[in-house]
């Protein structure tokens, strides 16, 4: 099975979160949550938000960074928005990463260096009303990436809902959750396999 490093979102290591990963448990992967907060959790998203602009978003990759020392080569690594930069950064530029799976944002892949690394699958799932992943260029920047990785997967859900896959939060969106999981299963269950002798 997949061993996969959870990275949360803007409030910080919620019940959702936690509960998404005890879902990806349940099927059998090994999945490791880091509080890059540590131990904060924010009410609202604005709060969370400006949390992270104090302590630095340089700051925050480097906790993500430093989350995954230890940890196999092979990792998959999962980011619910403001989680994606340490788990793109990490799955563009960690040898060995075995995919990368982005919720609700997307960097260009100019940020963490040239071209996505060959071999390394990629899921990106995103509200296409959302203010903050359509309106501020991470859908550009999925579509970009959709369409030079050799295996990277685009998935959009109709809605204007941000952080629609954490149960914990107002924003929930049960029906596009679950969907997003069940995608995101099949994908962990893809890149577990043992690749084909060629």
């Amino acid at each position: 099975m997949a061993e996969v490093l959870v990275f949360h979102h803007g409030h910080g290591l919620t019940a959702g979160v936690l509960g998404f990963a005890d879902r990806l448990r349940r099927a059998g992967h090994t999945v490791h949550t880091p509080d890059l907060f540590e131990g904060q959790v924010f009410d609202s998203l604005q709060e969370g938000v400006a949390h992270v602009e104090k302590t630095g978003f340089g700051t925050l990759i480097a906790r993500g960074t430093a989350a995954a020392e230890g940890l196999p080569a092979g990792l998959v690594c999962l980011g619910f928005s403001l989680g994606v930069l340490p788990a793109q950064k990490l799955a563009q530029t960690r040898p060995g990463a075995k995919g990368a799976v982005l919720l609700e944002a997307c960097l260009p892949v100019a940020e963490f260096g040239g071209a996505w690394p060959r071999g390394v699958p990629v899921q990106v799932h995103g509200m296409d009303g959302d203010p903050f992943f359509s309106g501020e260029g991470d859908m550009d920047a999925a579509r970009a990436l959709v369409g030079t990785a050799a295996d990277a997967e685009l998935f959009l859900y109709r809605g204007d809902r941000h952080l629609f896959t954490d149960s914990s939060l107002p924003s929930y969106d049960e029906h596009a959750a679950a969907l997003v999981t069940r995608r995101v299963l099949d994908f962990l269950g893809r890149t577990a396999q043992p690749a084909e002798a060629g």
